[in-house]
């Protein structure tokens, strides 16, 4: 197998067995790793338009956010504003239950976060990241991660 090849698998491999972890994590809070990541922007950064939210989703990376926006809008998680003067423009923000529920995402997302850190405890994690952010850079999700690390929150 040529390192290339490798590399590919194991980021596949990383990235499938973290969203396992990460869906079963989410489950008891009826929500999917996506929904999970919406609320989460939209609680680190929102009000925002749709356009706004899909710049920021790694998830729906290129593609258009509605359908996932619609499940959250009928679930009570996420209000839909239109602008009075435009009706094309139209605004998404968490609702009070959305914000409630943003907060489980974050602890969920936390735990996550601290198992991979002790995994990572003695490795050369900032190589990895630069090899990373390097390879990364040729694609779209690229570039929505480097937004999301750099783009303020509220």
């Amino acid at each position: 197998m040529k390192d290339a090849e490798e590399f590919r698998y194991l980021v596949l491999a990383v990235q499938r067995e973290g969203n396992r972890m990460l869906a079963a994590a989410l489950r008891p809070l009826g929500l999917t790793p996506s929904q999970a990541e919406v609320v989460s922007v939209l609680d680190d950064r929102g009000p925002l338009t749709l356009s706004g939210l899909g710049e920021l989703l790694v998830c729906e990376t290129g593609a258009n956010p509605s359908r996932l926006v619609d499940r959250l809008v009928t679930a009570g998680i996420v209000e839909r504003t239109t602008g009075a003067s435009d009706r094309r423009h139209v605004t998404l923000t968490l609702t009070a239950d959305g914000a409630q529920l943003a907060e489980r995402v974050r602890v969920v997302q936390d735990g996550l976060n601290d198992a991979l850190e002790e995994m990572l405890t003695g490795q050369p994690v900032a190589p990895t990241l630069t090899t990373l952010r390097s390879v990364a850079s040729h694609f779209p999700a690229g570039e929505t991660v480097r937004r999301r690390k750099e783009a303020p929150a509220r």
